[in-house]
This record gives C-alpha cells, structure tokens and sequence, in this order.
C-alpha cells in the first residue's frame, strides 16, 4: 500500500502593523501579541500529529509563527526562500483607506493594467511552481508522515488554486486563507489526492479582520495584521 503524507501550509499570525504597511517582503515586521497567541494555539492543536518536518518563509512573521510548534515537535524548521511572500510594486505604502488609496493615487494605476499576470506583482504562475517545489521536497523528507510549511496568504492561496485546477484570477476578499489556517495537502505517494482546509485561530482572529476589504484590483496582499 502506498504511504500518506500530509503536507500543511500554515499561514503566519497576527503582524503588529498599526500603520496599515503593505509590508510584503520587508524585514522589521513581527507578530503582535495575539499573533503570538495565534502561533501558541496552532502548537496546541496540532502538537502531537506525526509531523516530522518543518520549513518556514524566511521573514520574521513566518519564522515567529513556526517556533512554538517547532519547539514542541522536537525539529528546526529549515528556511525556504521558495515560500516567502510574493513581489508587490505597492510594496511600502499605507493602505489605511482601503480601496482610496488607490483611487487617490493616480500615478498607481498603471501597475494594474494586467489582473490576469498579474501586473503589480509576482506572476501566479511562477509563485505556484516555487511553492510546489518546496511542498515537494517536504513531501519527500516527510514520507509516511507530516510535514508543515509556514508561508503567506497569497502564494499558499495561489498554491491551494493550481491544486484544484482554477483560475489565478480571484478577488482576495475570497480566498480561504485566515490568520494561522492550514491548508493541507494529502499524498498517496507522489500522487496529491485531496485538498483540505481549517482555521485552528479562527476564533482568535478579529472580527473586524475575518472579512477586510482589500484594495481595487485585489493588488496589496496583507495590508492588514
């Protein structure tokens, strides 16, 4: 019988972000305090699965979200430059109105000409393939077992659409995606048979948070904690 592998994508917590920053692959940027409750819960809820592999995206946020569960499972997340954010050219700015930020900023508009790449970022594609490859070589390490990767809303999302053979194209205020969610992968073998998803912190998450509208054109990814 061919073994089973599990492969979580876990979303980081909480960002202490009280300037709205779309901070994207920017350094400086921690978990709040209720990230770090966030990143505890996911310690306690699935601590004692057979995960015997971690790797981690290496920004703080995702680095800080692995260390409770890394400590109870005994491991040393390996750090994955393949499952970091993705580029953004809006990077830097604050997005504390929301869609006005866009609308107010003309000079802007010209980065969204093309949803379908997209034009203001990293193209869906090539975030998909890296993250695939890094899933690949958890799978690998983690044979018969579990394994966990600690990345970001967009590539786990964009990841979780190739899985399922959809469209990139999407509105964020739709993808299934929280605070500290696990996206699961399941293998028979090399083969990936199913895709599922749980919300561990969701309880924790502000409700204020759950549904935040993000800008026009979906471009800014974790503008908020």
């Amino acid at each position: 019988m061919s073994e089973t592998t599990l492969v979580h994508l876990l979303r980081h917590g909480e960002v202490h972000n009280p300037q709205g920053i779309l901070y994207g692959r920017r350094d400086g940027f921690h978990l709040s305090d209720l990230g770090v409750k966030m990143a505890t819960r996911i310690a306690e809820s699935i601590g004692e699965r057979d995960i015997v592999h971690m790797r981690t995206s290496p920004l703080e946020r995702a680095q800080e979200t692995a260390a409770p569960l890394a400590a109870v499972r005994g491991l040393t997340p390996e750090i994955d430059p393949r499952v970091i954010e993705s580029t953004n050219k809006f990077e830097g700015i604050s997005f504390g109105e929301g869609a006005m930020t866009l609308v107010k900023r003309p000079h802007l508009w010209r980065h969204l000409y093309n949803p379908f790449k997209p034009s203001w970022g990293e193209p869906y594609d090539e975030m998909a393939a890296r993250m695939l490859a890094a899933v690949h070589d958890a799978r690998d390490a983690a044979r018969g077992h579990e394994a966990v990767i600690v990345s970001h809303q967009l590539p786990i999302w964009t990841l979780r659409l190739h899985a399922e053979r959809k469209s990139f194209v999407h509105d964020p205020r739709n993808r299934q995606c929280t605070l500290c969610s696990l996206t699961t992968l399941h293998f028979t073998g090399d083969a990936l048979t199913r895709v599922s998803y749980s919300e561990p912190a969701g309880d924790l998450i502000p409700t204020k948070d759950k549904n935040a509208p993000f800008s026009a054109g979906g471009a800014p990814d974790e503008k908020r904690p």
